[in-house]
């Protein structure tokens, strides 16, 4: 998945590469969640004044993860302005798409206000920060990590049910068009004649790990000593984890189950026209053995698809699909 996006030139999470160096710019420094169009959400949902966030040392009887809160692994962050602002930057949040909890009474994610996003840039020590390039960045964060739960929601539009019917599944193409959803890419549709219907998927928590390196990013980096082109390294990683459910409706507890997703963050090269460019690598973590299997399918059906032809077809069927609708009109 890639996405365009303008970032201000001294936005320290994306500061222009060396021409020497190979790697894109430092993980950002903040791992808060979460198109570029939204709901907005009113700054009158923080309704409780927050406290200056203070520097805290654990205790035996309060350690740090009493500081954290348990979505995210991240401590709370204030939407005060900090000691030093300068300027006034925005407290009011926004609502994503992203459906929040195990019920569908909890809502979605929201995204972190503009004022909060700079309190934790300074907590990760980024003083330097250019407070009016903050919104901008936030854009940013949220465009990237909506894009993140699209590539989720296909995944789980095509596993949700059984293996057999991600098969089917695969060997159409994969989701993605109208076409598709219509023959079993949405939920609730059937493949083929086999009619499985599944709740839609809940994100239950995430956690940054910009510092550690996936298998499949540590892979490409040392195929990159040798071949140039494998050689990016992600700027950052979240792990996100995802309820899946098999029942017909969001408000039953059906048949549940927690699928954890891998996502590599990845800088490309700048656009023809100067805008930054970014690339997602999303995919089910391998810690069930079921996540080996749905792995194998999707790619292995993206291969067969292109290696057979598959694209061909495709584009023949709706050619002949759009001259019966003209002669019929």
């Amino acid at each position: 998945m890639a996405g365009n996006m303008d970032i201000p030139p001294e936005c320290p999470m994306h500061r222009p590469k060396d021409p020497a160096a190979t790697a894109p710019p430092p993980p950002p420094p903040t791992n808060n969640i979460l198109s570029t169009s939204f709901q907005t959400h009113s700054s009158d949902a923080i309704s409780e004044p927050q406290p200056v966030e203070q520097h805290v040392e654990p205790t035996a009887s309060r350690p740090w993860s009493s500081y954290l809160n348990p979505l995210n692994m991240m401590p709370k962050l204030s939407n005060t302005p900090a000691p030093q602002q300068k300027s006034s930057l925005p407290t009011s949040r926004i609502i994503s798409s992203i459906p929040k909890g195990t019920h569908p009474s909890e809502g979605n994610w929201e995204y972190p206000s503009p004022q909060q996003m700079y309190n934790a840039m300074l907590r990760k020590g980024y003083d330097d920060t250019p407070e009016d390039a903050v919104e901008d960045m936030v854009d940013v964060h949220n465009f990237l990590n909506e894009g993140a739960w699209q590539e989720i929601v296909g995944w789980e539009k095509q596993f949700a049910g059984s293996i057999w019917r991600g098969v089917k599944i695969a060997g159409k193409g994969g989701l993605g068009t109208a076409d598709e959803e219509e023959e079993g890419g949405a939920f609730g549709k059937s493949v083929s004649g086999e009619v499985e219907v599944q709740a839609r998927p809940r994100l239950l928590r995430f956690q940054g790990r910009p510092g550690d390196l996936s298998p499949k990013a540590r892979m490409y980096h040392y195929l990159g000593m040798v071949f140039p082109q494998f050689g990016n390294m992600p700027f950052d990683r979240h792990d996100w984890y995802v309820q899946r459910s098999t029942s017909e409706s969001e408000g039953t507890d059906g048949n549940k189950e927690e699928v954890r997703y891998v996502i590599d963050y990845y800088a490309g090269e700048t656009g023809p026209t100067g805008e930054s460019i970014f690339y997602l690598d999303v995919r089910p973590a391998i810690d069930r053995p079921r996540a080996l299997f749905e792995l194998g399918i999707r790619y292995g059906g993206d291969i067969w698809w292109k290696a057979s032809g598959g694209a061909v077809r495709e584009e023949e069927r709706r050619r002949k699909q759009a001259e019966r609708e003209g002669f019929s009109q």
